[in-house]
């Protein structure tokens, strides 16, 4: 619901239902982005109502299109994060069973290295470096 000052289409109040915190930040930062906006900020009338109010004031173009090109944008900038957390989703999938084969060949080198020392144990043994006369 849009509430705005007869005649003067540059300002407004927009009450969006069913909504919070989250989606109003987000929308405040996208309109605080485009130069046409003079002022933009949101309320909460009460906590326990899911209401908020979007406060839009642009230097002559009408706030409802403002308002609506930072929904498009915030729109697009949504999209572009999905697409980027699910391109490295699949990336991290295609990638994981060649990091299960590093684990496995370091885990071989740590065996490895257990092997080396118990080799130079042996041969100190056998050289009797350590045993008292």
């Amino acid at each position: 619901m849009e509430h705005s000052a007869f005649g003067d289409q540059s300002n407004a109040t927009f009450s969006i239902t069913d909504e919070d915190h989250t989606l109003a930040n987000a929308i405040r930062f996208t309109l605080n982005q485009d130069s046409r906006v003079t002022f933009c900020g949101y309320s909460i009338p009460h906590p326990s109502d899911a209401l908020v109010n979007v406060r839009v004031q642009t230097s002559g173009d009408p706030a409802r299109e403002v308002l609506k090109d930072a929904c498009l944008d915030l729109m697009l900038m949504c999209r572009h994060v999905r697409s980027t957390f699910d391109k490295a989703v699949d990336d991290f999938k295609a990638n994981e069973g060649v990091q299960a084969m590093n684990i496995d060949s370091k885990a071989n080198e740590g065996v490895q290295a257990l092997n080396i020392d118990s080799e130079v144990n042996e041969g100190l043994q056998a050289l009797d470096i350590d045993s008292e006369e």
